[in-house]
């Protein structure tokens, strides 16, 4: 054990800010993370034990005890939830004998839920040992249950299993013509970096991870800043529920994305990159590893690129665990460090102090898909479409009801009217664009458009008709910031689980005009208080709800001032059966004469 536990960490350099890296390593050797392991581990790294426990209890795919030789994880997304989640979740757990968020006696299986895998567009969907299964059906649930019962390895089983389709619906500037390896770089050595970030700048192109903030600004300034070294990090980690474009854009667009992060390499001065990937994308990383790999060999990455002496740039790959929470990117650094993904207290911002304290560029995948496009095509072809304050276009993940689900690439302006036409939607009663942390749009305000200053997006699309209960949309959502909370601050790990707690009361009809006036009290704490943008926007959906669907609220509330949120009478009945009182003193009954 400690000979493969010592191979393992010289595997990645003994280095501590690989940590998260070297534990999943570890854990796919071992099955989980023992104390011993632990211990082994933080003495090779010469770190603290509690350093180490503190990462395992941070990410949800990282574990301490067992999980069993198979770990199923169903995407409990409002998509997946929606088209056949619990279905899904009773046959297996009917058929593997186990239930759910335990492993079954015999230690061979587990099951339990987790968020958004990544594919709204063809759920329900599944981690198997993480691994994405999609299109779950009571038939591939059965196949699932045999293989598992029989033992055969997952490496065995039938390829069709981990298909998944990149159902690109419309293309656009970005998607209509990839970027050949190597033609960006050729573009940028030819016309020099000056010429290529004023095309940057000409093109408008801001970041399309939802912040928004123009790109060619962020290169600029940490080109400017003086170090020892500048890094290049491209955010991978699209964790929002309903949002998948960066999956496709990596599995057929990779070198695109990878030439754009070259040229940001090129361009502030850097010599290393990043591919921060999110967990539920390990089926991806095989692939963009070989990418990287055949880069090297053509000499568009490593050492003298080109031919050109100094320009040297290379890409490693490292794994998200699972947490939603680092898609905000100072908390992807501090992941990236081998930490818990806690985001940092800003200023300072990463231009100047990111990656191990050195000027950083931290870019979503569109970005860099983009900006390489822009190298070569020029500023006039990227912003001959969208608005004066929203040149280009942008990916848009499409999922929900509709009959054409998919990667849609739409430019700045489109209104969701027509968005809604072209994917095949009807009778639609709103739409969620940008996530549970954006905004939900009624059915009387489909006019509004995709753009900065109308409806901005970093690409998540979800659809629902008009058989759809909001309050049950936004208790979906209100579930996951709750689960999905860092921690760090007070606002947003107490908040978002009263607004959850307060919403389950009033959806389960005990709650009261009371409990509504707490909900829009608790959310606008949350909203104004919390560190970081999770928190800021975790109670969008709740507030949207109660703006556009009071009528669903009111269907559920008491006319009484209040109402208490549990049945006191009926939770005590698990106590009369421990202790075996069936006498009129255990209940409460009596009290009410």
């Amino acid at each position: 054990m400690e000979t493969k536990i010592s191979t393992i960490i010289d595997e990645h350099a003994a280095d501590p800010a690989r940590l998260i890296d070297i534990l999943q390593a570890l854990q796919n050797h071992f099955g989980f993370l023992s104390t011993d392991t632990v211990e082994q581990t933080a003495h090779l790294l010469n770190i603290p034990r509690s350093q180490i426990h503190s990462v395992i209890e941070f990410y949800s795919f990282l574990h301490s005890e067992p999980v069993g030789t198979y770990r199923i994880l169903l995407s409990d997304c409002i998509i997946d939830t929606l088209h056949g989640f619990q279905t899904v979740m009773d046959a297996f757990c009917q058929k593997l004998d186990i239930q759910p968020e335990t492993i079954r006696s015999d230690g061979k299986v587990s099951i339990a839920t987790t968020s958004c895998t990544g594919f709204c567009d063809q759920g329900p969907a599944a981690l198997i040992n993480g691994i994405a299964v999609v299109a779950l059906d009571a038939d591939r649930v059965e196949r699932i249950v045999n293989f598992i019962e029989r033992g055969v390895p997952i490496s065995e089983w039938p390829a069709d299993f981990f298909h998944n389709e990149d159902n690109i619906q419309q293309h656009g500037f970005l998607l209509k013509q990839g970027v050949e390896a190597g033609s960006a770089i050729e573009a940028l050595l030819d016309r020099g970096i000056e010429h290529i970030l004023n095309e940057l700048e000409q093109s408008g192109l801001r970041g399309c991870g939802g912040a928004g903030f123009p790109t060619v600004n962020k290169w600029r300034f940490c080109r400017q800043i003086e170090a020892d070294a500048h890094y290049v990090v491209c955010n991978a980690d699209e964790g929002e529920p309903g949002t998948f474009k960066d999956r496709v854009l990596l599995n057929n667009y990779a070198d695109q994305v990878i030439e754009g992060m070259t040229l940001c390499g090129r361009i502030i001065g850097a010599s290393q990159g990043f591919i921060y990937l999110r967990g539920e994308y390990l089926f991806l990383r095989q692939k963009l590893q070989q990418i990287i790999d055949q880069r090297r060999q053509n000499n568009w990455l490593g050492q003298a690129i080109a031919g050109v002496e100094g320009f040297d740039f290379d890409i490693e790959i490292r794994m998200g665990a699972g947490a939603y929470i680092c898609g905000e990117e100072s908390a992807l650094l501090e992941s990236l460090e081998g930490k818990r993904g806690v985001p940092r207290i800003r200023p300072p911002f990463p231009v100047t102090h990111g990656y191990l304290d050195k000027p950083t560029v931290i870019n979503n995948v569109e970005t860099f898909a983009s900006a390489a496009k822009i190298a070569l095509a020029g500023a006039s072809s990227y912003n001959q479409v969208g608005t004066e304050d929203s040149p280009g276009s942008r990916l848009l993940s499409i999922s929900g009801d509709c009959a054409r689900p998919g990667i849609y690439e739409y430019p700045f302006g489109t209104t969701i009217k027509q968005i809604l036409i072209d994917c095949g939607a009807s009778h639609t009663r709103c739409v969620q664009v940008g996530g549970p942390s954006g905004a939900l749009v009624a059915n009387t305000d489909f006019q509004r458009q995709i753009s900065f200053e109308d409806l901005p997006t970093g690409g998540s699309f979800m659809i629902f008709n008009d058989s759809r209960d909001p309050l049950a949309i936004a208790t979906n959502f209100a579930h996951f910031f709750a689960h999905e909370s860092c921690g760090f601050c007070t606002p947003c790990r107490v908040g978002t689980t009263l607004v959850k707690n307060r919403l389950d009361k009033v959806v389960k009809g005990l709650g009261s005009e009371n409990d509504l006036a707490e909900l829009k009290k608790l959310s606008h704490l949350v909203q104004h208080y919390s560190h970081c943008g999770l928190g800021q926007t975790a109670t969008n959906p709740v507030m949207d709800s109660l703006t556009h669907f009071p009528e669903h609220y009111q269907a559920k509330v008491k006319d009484q001032p209040f109402t208490p949120a549990i049945d006191l009478e009926q939770a005590l009945q698990q106590a009369r059966v421990l202790t075996g009182r069936t006498d009129a003193d255990a209940h409460l009954e009596q009290f009410n004469e």
